[in-house]
């Protein structure tokens, strides 16, 4: 009898364990980072990629003069939505949000997202993606907020995605495999939900 008791134990220690181990990491990535936040560490398009220090540091929000909602500096979504005002000439209806917010899973592949106004795009998706696209990635164990960039480049095979805040020696610039089957363009990466496009 005493050995079934115990045998609930064991995994719930093992649980603990765990928990502490991805703690102990999440806070190390955060803690021994180089502390110049907003420094300019790239640009696209006349927009520039601000680096943010540690993953979670907040610098205010960042406003235009016409009072509307860029996002909190120098996170994720503060660059897209930064270089969609900028460079795309475009306001979301919906300024706030986390970046898994962006993506709206009531919306069909090619139809419109009403809170960011933009055409909204299922990966994988009948249509390929483009540059200037604003690409969303759910959350994720270390991130249940979500990431969000924009499409620098498309090829046959591939896509650039330029980003702000990416985390832990993380670059400004990713390069991620892109497949074609059965009609569907695929970005190859589970985390990436879709992406978003101003009808031009």
């Amino acid at each position: 009898m005493k050995k079934i008791k115990n045998r609930g134990k064991l995994p719930m220690i093992l649980v603990i364990t765990l928990v502490f181990l991805l703690s102990g990491i999440w806070v190390g990535s955060n803690l021994f980072q180089d502390d110049e936040p907003g420094r300019v560490i790239d640009s696209f398009n006349g927009v520039e990629v601000y680096y943010n220090g540690r993953v979670n540091n907040v610098f205010g929000r960042n406003l235009t003069k016409d009072n509307y909602n860029l996002g909190l500096k120098y996170q994720c979504v503060e660059f897209v939505k930064r270089y969609y005002y900028e460079y795309m000439n475009h306001k979301m209806p919906d300024s706030y949000g986390h970046a898994k917010d962006f993506f709206d899973f009531s919306v069909k592949d090619g139809e419109i997202n009403k809170k960011r106004a933009l055409n909204q795009f299922t990966n994988p998706s009948r249509l390929k993606p483009k540059v200037n696209d604003l690409i969303i990635f759910g959350p994720s164990v270390f991130n249940w907020y979500g990431h969000v960039a924009i499409i620098s480049a498309v090829n046959e095979n591939e896509i650039e995605i330029i980003q702000q805040n990416p985390g832990v020696n993380g670059n400004s610039r990713v390069v991620i495999p892109l497949s074609y089957s059965d009609f569907y363009w695929k970005i190859e990466n589970k985390r990436i939900m879709g992406w978003l496009r101003k009808d031009i």
